[in-house]
């Protein structure tokens, strides 16, 4: 397998040598037989050399996801040599690696997790992955949502007794149908949980895991241009949402700077999450933020009410953490917010304060935000690049809604709610 992928004889030769060369190239075979390329290969061979640099691991033996995961410093701070060049790693490419490293093990059974923890279908979700990364090129954001989709389908294909090779549209279907039954997803939700099952398909065809067709029989529901889909929330609301946070428990200063940035930026919770202690100059009074959905970085002036609520969370709340993520929760074990705690907190903000809305969650605040720079005459240019639009036809969307229902936002004072 070392001869496919490399060519130089001296490079080939220490990838054979190094320890554990037949449990290697076994995972590397079995992902090549998945269709995985030539470039991904080389990587995870690269990452399974590293691993074994910074782990004491040896045939047979059992470790750990959190074992793994401790050697994060590791890869993220040091030069790991390349076979012979310096290879720079950075956190995020860390991660990226350990997730690899991570599968590989679990491929063999060296991985020391719970029975129950153990996805049937993990060896296919990891070469979906893969594909995703390196074959298609896909955000981060739309490989874990794309990933999330094709693990509910297949866990409720395992809860039926069926397996993926005999899945027929009918399962489809009915999968997202007891989906939707235990909770109400608008026609746009459900349109865009079947186009990434359709993704999952045209992998699965490509790599004979299905059977032929899939992908092109499943048909989302039809979403027509002109349909009202999104809810924005009033003055009032705004006010009676940020009240929930008036008091000085550590929860509520935080939430409040939270509800703040979605508010006044029309933030994602993915770039909620991403934030860092190094994306605030209060020096320039600036903040800088990561859209993970489109790989772009914006600057924007730190507005006052949104600088004074991340103030008093620093200097009130924050755990003296070495994690440079700008918000952790509160609660050991401490660390970053999970991927559903904005979203949680939002809905569970606007069930205290008695808001009833068509939308809830974190997306509802960033519909406001546009909502109100439309009805203050900023142009959709400016707003598409302002809510980090990739696509026009994404701000055409606040265009279809009744100005005058909600020009009162237009006189809503953020400054005055700090």
């Amino acid at each position: 397998m070392f001869e496919e992928l490399f060519e130089i004889p001296d490079t080939i030769e220490r990838y054979r040598a190094a320890p554990l060369a037949e449990p290697r190239e076994l995972y590397l075979r079995h992902l090549a037989d998945f269709g995985a390329g030539r470039l991904t290969l080389r990587q995870i061979a690269l990452d399974q050399i590293r691993l074994l640099d910074v782990l004491d691991l040896h045939e047979g033996e059992k470790v750990s996801v959190a074992e793994i995961e401790a050697t994060e410093p590791d890869w993220a701070h040091a030069r790991r040599p390349r076979l012979g060049r310096s290879l720079p790693t950075t956190r995020k490419s860390a991660k990226r690696s350990l997730s690899r490293v991570i599968r590989w093990l679990r491929f063999l059974g060296w991985l020391d997790e719970p029975e129950e923890n153990r996805h049937p279908y993990s060896a296919e979700l990891g070469a979906f992955e893969e594909w995703m990364r390196a074959e298609r090129g896909y955000a981060e954001q739309t490989i874990d949502g794309n990933l999330r989709s094709a693990r509910e389908f297949l866990d409720w294909l395992a809860a039926g007794g069926k397996q993926l090779k005999s899945a027929r549209i009918a399962d489809v279907d009915a999968a997202i149908k007891a989906k939707t039954a235990r909770r109400h997803y608008s026609r746009v939700t459900i349109r865009s949980g079947a186009g990434r099952l359709r993704v999952f398909f045209r992998f699965a065809e490509e790599h004979d895991l299905c059977t032929p067709g899939m992908a092109e029989g499943i048909v989302p529901p039809r979403f027509y241009r002109d349909q009202k889909v999104r809810g924005t929330l009033s003055r009032s609301d705004i006010e009676r949402l940020l009240a929930t946070t008036d008091s000085d428990r550590p929860k509520d200063k935080r939430d409040r700077a939270i509800l703040m940035l979605l508010i006044v930026y029309g933030l994602r919770a993915g770039e909620i999450r991403t934030l860092r202690l190094d994306d605030l100059d209060w020096e320039n009074e600036t903040l800088r933020v990561h859209r993970p959905k489109t790989g772009r970085t914006d600057l924007f002036p730190l507005s006052q009410a949104v600088g004074q609520a991340i103030v008093r969370y620093l200097v009130d709340v924050r755990p003296p953490r070495p994690e440079r993520a700008l918000f952790l929760t509160l609660a050991a074990p401490i660390r970053p917010l999970g991927r559903t705690t904005p979203g949680y907190m939002v809905r569970r903000r606007m069930d205290e304060a008695g808001i009833a809305a068509e939308r809830r969650g974190t997306h509802v605040l960033r519909h406001t935000a546009a909502q109100h720079l439309l009805d203050r005459g900023v142009s959709m240019k400016v707003i598409g690049d302002y809510l980090g639009h990739r696509n026009p036809r994404s701000t055409k969307a606040y265009a279809r809604f009744d100005l005058n229902a909600l020009r009162e936002v237009a006189d809503f004072d953020l400054e005055g709610l700090a």
